[in-house]
């Protein structure tokens, strides 16, 4: 099996943006980022790539358009095989959007709805 990896990206709007979430050595994008990572694995650890998923990292956080708003980007990977039919990012999307409520609660974080991408 090939390990292939694919990019998520979301907006939280109760995640105060602070410099030190730009710094990826610094204790705030740690503690963060572990925290971030937790959720998503464990959202597509539920999802139809959970089989084959092996985990994301948190590669960054931006600053979103207004104060409280941080954007998240993360790397994920999956193994690919024969079993698994190809990597669907529409259908991932979808079911993303479901477990979060419509895109708008990832654990106790509100997110931006129109802000969820998957790229494959």
């Amino acid at each position: 099996a090939v390990t292939e990896h694919f990019s998520l990206n979301l907006t939280t709007t109760n995640l105060m943006f602070t410099t030190d979430l730009q710094t990826p050595d610094s204790r705030k994008f740690r503690s963060t980022g572990k925290i971030m990572k937790r959720y998503i694995d464990s959202l597509l650890q539920k999802s139809s790539i959970g089989p084959h998923f092996t985990g994301c990292n948190v590669t960054g956080f931006r600053s979103g358009r207004h104060g409280d708003d941080t954007k998240v980007d993360a790397v994920c990977s999956y193994k690919d095989n024969a079993s698994l039919a190809r990597f669907d990012r529409e259908r991932l999307y979808q079911e993303l959007s479901t477990m979060t409520n419509n895109v708008t609660q990832l654990g106790h974080y509100s997110l931006d709805r129109s802000s969820l991408y998957v790229n494959g």
